[in-house]
């Protein structure tokens, strides 16, 4: 029987020919270490890979450090490019910025007067970057909406696109992105332009014109965040806030906060609680009369999770 001792040996499981004294402890031992080293592997998180394109026409560079943090909470920028005709002068103040970001410029010149040649190379690089198959994303950098057909035909591939612009941003290429972000909420202290315009902006189906001296919202002292140079009237985000709770609710009425915060930003992309002055989607909740906000702890060692839900009709 010399396979049979050379198979318990080495603790192969074989019934028919491994004497179980021999082999059950080494087999224990063995298949340990290797599900120890399977579920070390399992847990590791993968790195979200990002592209981010600079239209450099329609993008400031006094805010690309602010843009490129803000883009690292999503993934890992592997690669940066900004794009632009480089050898006029409307483009001058991005030198330092490309040295210091590590950002790629890429030569477009203007072929002719009117046309946007810009564009037309974002999306190239854009589709063959795509087909490459290396990215989990885009981030697209830019307040033109020329690239809202270049947004949807990313997300029909699966892959998610963050848009990034200021608040005048078409409509379509706002929504045609999973998350907008605008650039006046990364940069502090920034003004943000007229606020009645930011609201309107925001989502013109919930949206009327209101007084803009009622736009001011002032913060809960217990926050005590600074405050702003803009604030705007937080109706319109209650109103999305308030659907999503209801369509989110358990039995009790209470909807996971996460998960709110997830579900608006499906139905409008650009939602952001940095817009009305907060940080936080649970400060902005708590500071409205209409919602109750709780902490559950789901088991022992873990977290607390915020949940809230719309109070009674019947509460004045």
């Amino acid at each position: 029987m010399p396979l049979v001792a050379e198979i318990s040996a080495t603790g192969c499981v074989r019934a028919f020919s491994c004497p179980s004294s021999d082999t059950t402890p080494q087999s224990s031992i063995d298949w340990s270490q290797q599900q120890h080293t399977m579920t070390d592997d399992s847990t590791a998180t993968a790195t979200v890979k990002l592209a981010v394109l600079i239209d450099a026409d329609n993008a400031q560079p006094s805010r690309v450090n602010y843009l490129l943090a803000e883009i690292a909470k999503y993934g890992t920028a592997f690669v940066k490019r900004a794009y632009g005709d480089w050898t006029g002068t409307s483009l001058k103040g991005w030198k330092d910025k490309l040295l210091e970001c590590s950002i790629q410029p890429v030569q477009q010149f203007a072929y002719t007067t009117g046309k946007n040649a810009t564009d037309a190379a974002m999306v190239i690089d854009a589709m063959d970057l795509l087909y490459s198959g290396r990215f989990d994303g885009f981030c697209i950098v830019s307040s033109d909406s020329d690239f809202t057909r270049l947004a949807s035909r990313i997300r029909e591939s699966g892959l998610v696109v963050y848009g990034c612009g200021e608040r005048k941003t078409p409509r379509p290429f706002v929504t045609a992105c999973d998350k907008f972000i605008y650039v006046e909420n990364l940069v502090p202290a920034a003004v943000g332009g007229d606020v009645a315009a930011a609201v309107g902006a925001f989502d013109p189906v919930r949206a009327h014109p209101r007084d803009p001296d009622e736009m001011q919202v002032q913060m809960p002292q217990q926050q005590q965040q600074p405050a702003p140079a803009l604030r705007v009237d937080t109706d319109v985000a209650a109103g999305l806030v308030r659907d999503a709770i209801i369509a989110l609710s358990d039995a009790d009425g209470f909807a996971n906060l996460a998960g709110v915060g997830s579900l608006v930003t499906k139905w409008y992309s650009a939602f952001d609680p940095r817009t009305y002055g907060f940080d936080k989607l649970a400060h902005l909740v708590q500071a409205r009369p209409e919602f109750e906000v709780i902490k559950r702890t789901p088991r022992v060692g873990k977290p607390p999770v915020v949940y809230a839900r719309v109070k009674s009709q019947s509460s004045p």
